[in-house]
């Protein structure tokens, strides 16, 4: 079977740190991959805010929508480790783009890459919307289709 591979960028806008707390580790005594998830989750919320971009607008209800994930577990991470999480977005293209996250821990030492697909999307018709424009800007980036 062949492996999951995330391609990092040349740049990373932000870093943002989260710690590993007890209830992130599973039986292994080591970060779990739903915690990763969940850590990835809010390590992205963070990402959308210092671009100034909600990932959902109550008054529009319009926001982003995870289509897709894909974690490559570098190493182990531990309680009391602190992630420093650096975050870009890539592939912009007609109705999203996609967040790449590199995973260390407080000695630099790798614990993994991921990927999501965030997808525009309106929650009033339950459909697809296109990328705003103001996104793009956001990212410094210009759709690739």
């Amino acid at each position: 079977m062949a492996r999951v591979k995330v391609a990092l960028p040349d740049a990373f806008p932000l870093t943002v740190q989260i710690p590993v707390r007890i209830t992130d580790l599973n039986y292994g005594a080591h970060l779990g991959n739903d915690a990763l998830l969940s850590i990835l989750h809010e390590a992205r919320v963070q990402f959308l805010q210092h671009c100034q971009l909600p990932e959902f607008d109550p008054a529009t209800k319009t926001g982003l929508i995870m289509a897709d994930v894909a974690m490559e577990y570098k190493g182990e991470g531990f309680h009391g480790d602190m992630l420093h999480i650096q975050l870009a977005a890539t592939d912009l293209h007609r109705y999203g783009f996609d967040v790449v996250y590199w995973v260390k821990n407080q000695d630099g030492k790798e614990i993994a890459r991921a990927k999501t697909g965030m997808l525009c999307f309106d929650y009033n018709t339950r459909k697809l919307r296109n990328l705003p424009p103001d996104m793009e800007a956001q990212f410094g980036l210009a759709p690739t289709t």
